[in-house]
């Protein structure tokens, strides 16, 4: 059994509970990473023996478009998958179903699916340290149900929660800004999963394409990029009330 991995994380925090599972699963012997701009997802194939852990976070309630796009465009060959949704402590409410409609209509066998909690991309405070000890114990607990399941040859699918249609995309995004530290080192703009920033210029930051996932915030080593103080403000307040208490992960088999 080959074990996958497809991820999308910007800022780690999805690889991290991707990790926890892939590792437990046996290790993953290919990658493939969804936030690379540019990369030729339909050259990726995977067959039936195949165990695929496909990984997104939340943005708003639905798989990043991006996202979804990319995955839309891998060859799933049949071959057996876990859906792995990541949020920041507040909700994830149709991410998982879509992504079991992309992953089945791209061919995969939705075997498994799991939410489970990271910190925060933005308002950092909410979901701190997370995945922590006491996931990474239940994630593994959870990888030795959905390998019972393999075992046994068992393939249907899981009921996962979600409504379809889905809610709609969130009509607003953070665009992240270049402050005066930044030294035009490139990193960012060479990360960026939708080239948004201007490799001679980061300070130039196309708001179109942007889809405020905040890499260049997280990866930039002079903390020189991020939202406004009064966004950030604006964001760690919506989320005050939602985000109180310590959200559990689930899994759907």
């Amino acid at each position: 059994m080959r074990v996958v991995s497809i991820v999308f994380s910007p800022t780690g925090g999805t690889r991290r509970g991707a990790d926890i599972l892939t590792k437990a699963l046996g290790g993953a012997a290919e990658e493939i990473d969804l936030t690379k701009a540019g990369a030729d997802y339909f050259a990726a194939g995977l067959g039936t023996d195949d165990v695929a852990v496909i990984a997104v976070p939340s943005f708003g309630g639905r798989v990043p478009a991006v996202a979804a796009e990319r995955l839309g465009e891998i060859k799933g060959g049949g071959a057996r998958c876990v859906l792995v949704c990541v949020y920041g402590n507040r909700a994830y409410e149709d991410t998982l179903a879509e992504m079991q409609d992309i992953a089945e209509k791209s061919g995969f066998r939705v075997i498994a699916a799991a939410a489970a909690i990271a910190e925060h991309s933005i308002a950092r405070q909410y979901g701190a340290g997370r995945p922590d000890a006491e996931d990474k114990k239940e994630l593994e607990g959870f990888v030795r149900r959905i390998a019972e399941k393999i075992e046994k040859g068992c393939e249907s699918a899981p009921a996962v929660p979600g409504s379809r249609p889905y809610k709609p995309l969130p009509a607003a995004k953070l665009v992240p800004q270049a402050g005066e530290k930044c030294v035009k080192c490139g990193l960012c703009a060479r990360n960026c999963p939708v080239g948004a920033i201007d490799l001679k210029d980061p300070a130039n930051v196309d708001g179109e394409k942007c889809i405020g996932c905040m890499r260049c915030v997280s990866i930039c080593p002079k903390k020189a990029r991020d939202i406004a103080p009064a966004m950030r403000e604006a964001v760690a307040n919506m989320l005050k009330e939602p985000c109180a208490s310590r959200k559990e992960n689930e899994l759907f088999i």
